[in-house]
């Protein structure tokens, strides 16, 4: 019970303390300084607790007399008070009326202000609509002099082709104006667009039928008769066409500005009616060429190209220049002349054809942009992105340059050029066993360009025709060379030959000539260093297959005439890709004049020589010198045998006998006997010494010796050949 009551007492006191305030700090200063001024009276509280008393009703008495001494001004303060607080009521009504005031005029500035905004507004849309509208009904107009050209479609004459070109360069300004799409919603644009297109749609049809018409007129025309003389090869020129045509050059550009499908399919219908034309034309042309060529009329061409058909067999024999061939085969320059005339026609032909393209249907002034826009254009004619059948690459997949659209129509124009021009380069391999370096030749110079006018280029699609014509032609002359050096070396020696210079070689040396004349002017004479070379190995080949079944005469005897006659030609020609084969020819020639010599030495001392082998022989089998001689068969009884079977007069007649047997067999043109006698004599000398030395070692002291010294043997040579000069 005590426990509660404590607690009671302390929460009590806590409140009689929380209802004094802490004294601040100035309150304590005072206290502090009121403390010392009554120091004295510190140690008597009642004292001091009087004195404080004592002042403290001092200063409430001054304060109260302060304060009834004040009434009269606090009541005139007071009175003050009321007068302003009655002035304030009055200023706050005078700020009400004047604010009341203020509002109406804002509002009435708002208003004014929201009117200016209006009128501002509606003059600016008035200006906008009139420039609207002016330019409108300036740049949507079309005058009545060009609707009426644009309608009647005369192109009849200069002066009204000129109408219509003004007529509808000014309909497609009006027509290319950029539009709002709102404004195609305003019934009298519409209504004006409506008959935009009605009048392009109607001029298209009428200049497409009208331009087609011309074309076909073109392309129905006769390609002129063969009425030129034979070696004369000329094509009619196209000049009228194309000055037909070009005066519709900038109706072309409009047509192919406002609608690219109908450009391209009119395009088409020139290439394929024009086509027609050419190809009459250049039919006509070959025609000529292959009668200049034959040099006959055509009801015996089949005949004439046939015939060396016939002797396909033995083409290599038939070259130019053999007895056998010319009869038959035309002069040799005139597969080259006959060609050269063919391709001087086509280049212009080609040429002013490509030029005119470019003029007439691409105006190579304008720029390629515009092309990649007709793209576009065409596109969104058709309703769907920018693509289009395979058959019209000009305007589809990027192929917009005016050089590849028109190397696209030349293509269509002149589809026959090609076909025509390989079958007439099969027919001049055909007449002409070597015709294939003829038309290697002289494709070669057109490409590279080293005849014509230097002002008058070759035209490109002409240059990348005989560009394929030219890799066949190469390819046809590589094939010829492969044949001829197969029947080289495949091909026998005449039936029991006597000698002299081998047909292939005689082929061999005209066909050098013959291509070294042909080539003069070439700059392709790698293509004849390799054919050259070729054939030079077939025939070295050729010449040593040489059989002796087929031979009368020796065959070392033929192959040293062959082989002297290649060099001595070769010296002449001087060709740098053969000095090989001409070092080689020497060679060989002297190899086997040298076997020559051995093979024939023996006959005018065969049993000499056959004794003096075998003395060899023993020696070289270790027989000692001085022990040969009693061999039985080569004692000196034996030698002495031999000895009397050859004296002076018998050696002398058997070198007379060798002279006219060499002389017979040896071609005269060749001019070999004397070289050959002379190398007789020296390797005759040569053997005589031999002799003599073997005598010498192996039967020394014997007195054996030969019945003719070498002073007979020089007077024996020489006198054979003085009596034969």
């Amino acid at each position: 019970m005590q426990r509660p009551q404590e607690d009671g007492k302390e929460a009590e006191l806590r409140e009689e303390l929380g209802a004094y305030q802490e004294v601040t700090p100035e309150e304590a200063a005072d206290v502090l300084e009121l403390m010392e001024e009554h120091e004295p009276l510190l140690d008597n509280s009642v004292a001091f607790a009087e004195q404080l008393s004592r002042e403290l009703q001092g200063l409430e008495e001054a304060n109260l007399g302060a304060l009834i001494s004040s009434e009269q001004q606090v009541a005139q303060l007071m009175s003050s008070i009321d007068e302003a607080l009655a002035e304030v009521a009055r200023v706050e009504e005078t700020l009400q009326v004047y604010d009341e005031l203020l509002g109406s005029v804002k509002q009435q500035m708002d208003h004014i202000h929201q009117e200016n905004s209006l009128l501002h507004r509606m003059a600016s849309n008035r200006a906008r609509l009139m420039d609207e509208i002016l330019f409108l009904t300036s740049r949507l107009h079309l005058s009545r002099e060009h609707r009426d050209a644009l309608s009647r479609a005369d192109l009849s004459s200069p002066a009204a082709v000129g109408a219509c070109t003004a007529a509808a360069e000014a309909l497609s300004a009006c027509m290319d104006i950029p539009i709002h799409p709102s404004y195609r919603k305003l019934q009298a644009v519409a209504e004006q667009l409506i008959l935009f297109e009605t009048l392009k749609q109607n001029f298209e049809s009428s200049f497409i039928n009208y331009i087609t018409s011309i074309f076909e007129l073109q392309g129905n025309s006769q390609a002129p008769a063969l009425a030129h003389p034979i070696g004369i090869v000329a094509a009619s020129s196209h000049g009228p066409h194309h000055e037909e045509l070009l005066p519709y050059t900038p109706l072309m550009a409009w047509l192919r500005n406002m609608n690219p499908v109908l450009f391209w399919d009119l395009a088409k219908v020139y290439s394929q009616n024009l086509g027609r034309l050419y190809e009459r034309e250049i039919k006509a042309l070959f025609e000529q060429a292959k009668m200049s060529l034959l040099g006959r009329r055509k009801g015996s061409l089949q005949e004439t190209w046939e015939k060396p058909m016939g002797n396909r067999q033995q083409p290599w024999w038939s070259l130019p220049g053999s007895r056998e061939s010319q009869e038959d085969a035309p002069d040799r320059g005139n597969i080259s002349k006959v060609l050269e005339q063919v391709l001087r026609e086509l280049q212009p032909l080609c040429t002013s054809e490509q030029q005119f393209l470019q003029e007439f249907f691409f105006r190579l002034g304008h720029d390629s942009v515009e092309l990649q826009a007709l793209e576009v254009k065409a596109s969104a004619t058709k309703g769907r992105e920018p693509t289009a059948p395979p058959e019209d690459p000009p305007c589809t997949k990027g192929q917009s340059q005016p050089e590849e659209a028109t190397g696209q129509l030349l293509s269509e124009i002149f589809s026959c050029l090609e076909p025509e021009l390989r079958a007439f380069l099969g027919i001049c391999s055909k007449v002409h066993p070597l015709g294939c370096l003829q038309v290697l030749v002289t494709l070669s110079d057109s490409v590279f360009g080293t005849w014509g006018s230097p002002s008058a280029a070759p035209s490109s699609f002409l240059r990348t025709l005989l560009g394929n014509v030219l890799l066949l032609a190469k390819s046809n002359f590589n094939k010829c060379i492969g044949t001829m050096c197969k029947e080289i070396e495949e091909a026998k020696a005449p039936s029991r030959m006597r000698g002299g210079i081998l047909p292939c070689v005689s082929r061999f040396q005209e066909f050098v000539a013959f291509s070294e004349e042909v080539f003069r002017t070439s700059r392709r004479w790698g293509e004849l260093d390799k054919a050259q070379l070729r054939l030079a190995s077939s025939v070295f080949s050729s010449i040593k297959g040489l059989s002796s079944a087929n031979l009368r005469v020796n065959t070392d005897m033929v192959m040293m005439e062959n082989f002297h006659h290649i060099h001595n030609f070769l010296c002449q020609k001087n060709i740098p890709c053969l000095e090989g084969k001409k070092r080689e020819a020497k060679q060989r020639s002297r190899e086997h004049m040298e076997k020559f010599v051995t093979t024939y030495l023996g006959q005018p001392l065969e049993g000499l020589n056959h004794f003096f082998e075998g003395v060899k022989a023993r020696l070289a089998q270790g027989v000692k010198e001085e022990e040969v001689s009693f061999q039985l068969a080569y004692s000196k009884q034996e030698l002495r045998k031999v000895i009397e079977k050859y004296p002076g007069k018998e050696v002398k007649r058997a070198l007379e006998t060798l002279y006219r047997k060499i002389h017979k067999h040896l071609s005269p043109e060749e001019n070999l006997l004397p070289v050959v006698w002379q190398a007789m004599e020296q390797e005759f000398i040569r053997q005589y010494r031999e002799f003599e030395e073997l005598i010498q070692h192996c039967y020394a002291g014997s007195g054996i010796a030969l019945d003719f010294t070498m002073e007979d043997l020089l007077s024996y040579f020489n006198s054979i050949t003085v009596s034969n000069m």
